[in-house]
């Protein structure tokens, strides 16, 4: 991996310590461009002509996202976030009263208020299983817990905090076994590390752009296994997901873009396939090796501050670090060290509460250092917490 040409490529790097790739990581050069290039054509010529232009490079982006999660193009959906793409999954689901859903302590707060909802509207049932000693969700427990009514696995296989990695694949392994429904929320995940759905076992996985994939904000994209396309209606349909045939019918896609609509950013959509064409040419295994040792060595040297403590947990840990040090509030500490060029982030016990309250999870700081980052910028940081913690 060549870390000079890298942090070339990363306007960023000279301007800040970015040490927050979970929350909206630094874009490279080739993905900056391609955004721009394409707001400048559409100002040039028109958004529709700009589209009719670049329409091959356009409608490249299926085979980029394929290829980078293991999966085929019209497995493929392109939403404006993962949030929304999970969601236009999950409500897709013909779940009913009586069905159970199975999700983990670490589960997103997204996700579980769409729970809620649909066991306020639907009459389902949230059954939550418990973590094992390690922290992550516990295998035996989740078999032990299934029976004739659980209608969907749902897990999160990178929490927001905590540095966990659950065992998706093994999950994966147990729901095909009972031919139950498997949504898997790669958000954290998804740029941080290798990803085949195929191999994972998933039926559906979401992802954004905006994190360990360095892409644009506002996008992101849902993968839908081939054998659900006929069996999944979306809950919102235009004339694109469902052309109108005839004055009295439509017609739904045959592909996963049923759950796509007509209008949407074509910049931001360039942008996301240069970021996953970019992240496939250095290689999601060495981006795995180099940012989890960056966690590792950023972890090291946190346990060296008075009154520092880590709340990570796992057997297996990735490149999320969530700390807290004693008498110091953690929005109060990121907005100064953003003052002095350093950035991190906080996580609420709201964005994970179940696992924040069996943990008694306060307020926690965040740092997700990624390939593109140095031992010099995690040294700078450990300078500035340490300073925060004697004063």
């Amino acid at each position: 991996m060549n870390i000079a040409e890298i942090r070339d490529d990363t306007v960023g790097v000279s301007q800040v310590a970015h040490l927050i790739a979970s929350g909206s990581a630094l874009m490279p050069k080739p993905v900056v461009d391609a955004v721009i290039n394409h707001t400048i054509l559409e100002a040039q010529i028109g958004g529709y002509e700009a589209h009719a232009l670049q329409i091959d490079q356009l409608d490249g982006v299926y085979s980029s996202i394929a290829k980078l999660i293991g999966a085929h193009r019209d497995e493929i959906a392109i939403l404006e976030n993962a949030t929304a793409a999970w969601c236009h999954v999950f409500y897709a689901l013909p779940l009913k009263k009586g069905d159970r859903i199975l999700t983990c302590e670490a589960e997103y707060a997204a996700n579980y208020v769409a729970f809620l909802q649909r066991q306020k509207r639907d009459g389902i049932e949230i059954e939550v299983i418990p973590s094992d000693k390690n922290g992550a969700i516990d295998l035996d427990a989740l078999e032990k817990a299934i029976d004739e009514r659980v209608a969907l696995i749902s897990l999160t296989w990178i929490p927001t905090n905590g540095g966990l990695v659950n065992p998706a694949k093994e999950v994966g392994k147990i729901a095909k076994a009972h031919n139950i429904p498997y949504l898997l929320d790669g958000c954290q995940a998804i740029g941080q590390m290798p990803v085949d759905v195929k191999d994972l076992g998933c039926d559906f996985f979401s992802a954004t752009g905006r994190k360990f994939l360095r892409g644009p904000r506002g996008i992101g994209f849902l993968f839908i296994k081939r054998h659900w396309f006929e069996r999944l209606e979306p809950i919102v349909i235009d004339h694109f997901a469902a052309p109108w045939v005839d004055r009295n019918n439509y017609q739904l896609r045959t592909d996963a873009r049923r759950f796509e609509n007509w209008e949407n950013s074509y910049a931001l959509r360039a942008g996301l396939g240069a970021a996953a064409e970019y992240a496939m040419s250095i290689g999601l295994t060495e981006i795995q090796e180099r940012s989890w040792r960056l966690a590792n060595e950023l972890r090291k040297k946190i346990e060296q501050i008075d009154n520092a403590h880590l709340r990570d947990i796992g057997a297996e840990k990735c490149a999320i670090v969530s700390f807290t040090i004693e008498g110091l509030i953690p929005r109060e500490v990121v907005s100064r060290l953003r003052s002095k060029g350093i950035n991190i982030g906080t996580s609420d016990p709201s964005s994970t509460r179940l696992d924040a309250e069996a943990r008694g999870l306060p307020t926690v700081m965040r740092a997700a250092p990624h390939y593109y980052n140095t031992s010099e910028e995690i040294d700078l940081l450990i300078e500035a917490l340490k300073s925060e913690a004697s004063t």
